[in-house]
């Protein structure tokens, strides 16, 4: 018989197990809980409540009742629906072959054969060369490992090797690209796309930890390429009318800042120049032009006018 003091007691001693410092929890909270565990979203519990010496002690009406054996509940179950939905779109891609295996077992083990029809989708690019380096290069940062990798570069004819540390994996453009210390060259922020990896294998060289933070890294640019010996920049930009909603509901950096003015809408972003942010400002065609730096305004006018010399 389990009276609100010995569960409170047992609660407390659960918790102080598993976190000496905690100052445990009241009877309050004991009874909030309680109520939770018997609701819909909680466990619904068939607790029964038993007076005893004018007091009351607390026991499963089904002595063989666990909240371990419960099923799902409707939100568990549609939570769960949901995921299974996201991860069955990694189906049939390199490395993810495990997922055509555990979707129908995690169907069967929750009862969710009659999936709704799926409202997401994503835009992934299968046919992507490289993408089963993914899980190998993932393995390696995660157990500190070296490789070595064969690599063909754009503007090589012939594949080298190099002694890579991994670090850091990211897509950008739907790309992937692999970031870590090329050991051959001494540089710590190596960049390989791994769509022109042709082969790598672990070594059991001596691996290198970076302290770098690889968020931070990557918060001063627009996409993967961090030129060296290049500072911040305000980048001013003049959008037309046409593409200013989207400019300001899709920003195109995190300290962006704009303001309307007559002639249209002026967008500031603070960041280092690199190939991408002018693959970008060209892909809004004379939808916008670069008010400073001059520099960069050079830069953009100059190409602009290469593409216009194609035609």
């Amino acid at each position: 018989m389990y009276f609100w003091e010995d569960l409170l007691e047992e609660c407390n001693k659960a918790l102080s197990e598993f976190d000496p410092e905690s100052e445990g929890i009241q009877r309050r909270q004991l009874y909030y809980d309680i109520k939770f565990m018997e609701s819909e979203q909680g466990w619904a519990i068939p607790l029964g409540r038993y007076p005893f010496d004018r007091k009351l002690f607390y026991r499963y009406e089904d002595l063989s009742f666990s909240i371990n054996n419960q099923p799902l509940n409707n939100m568990e179950a549609e939570q769960i629906k949901s995921a299974l939905q996201i991860f069955s779109r990694f189906s049939g891609t390199p490395q993810f072959e495990w997922v055509n295996e555990m979707i129908p077992r995690l169907e069967s083990k929750f009862g969710l054969v009659d999936r709704k029809k799926e409202v997401i989708s994503f835009q992934s690019n299968f046919d992507l060369k490289g993408l089963h380096f993914i899980a190998p290069i993932f393995n390696a940062i995660i157990n500190e490992r070296v490789l070595i990798i064969s690599y063909r570069d754009f503007k090589s004819q012939e594949s080298y090797k190099l002694t890579f540390h991994p670090y850091y994996l990211k897509q950008y453009n739907e790309r992937w690209f692999a970031f870590g210390l090329n050991a051959d060259k001494e540089i710590s922020n190596w960049n390989l796309a791994l769509d022109r990896i042709e082969a790598l294998s672990e070594t059991n060289l001596k691996y290198e930890k970076s302290e770098r933070d690889w968020d931070e890294y990557f918060f001063d640019i627009i996409g993967v390429t961090r030129p060296e010996g290049i500072s911040l920049e305000k980048i001013a930009l003049l959008f037309s009318s046409d593409v200013a909603p989207y400019v300001i509901t899709k920003p195109l950096h995190p300290t962006q800042k704009h303001r309307q003015l007559p002639e249209g809408l002026e967008v500031v972003i603070e960041v280092i120049p690199n190939f991408e942010l002018e693959r970008l400002i060209i892909s809004f065609g004379d939808q916008v032009k670069v008010i400073s730096p001059e520099s960069l305004r050079k830069k953009i006018s100059q190409q602009l006018i290469a593409a216009a010399n194609q035609y």
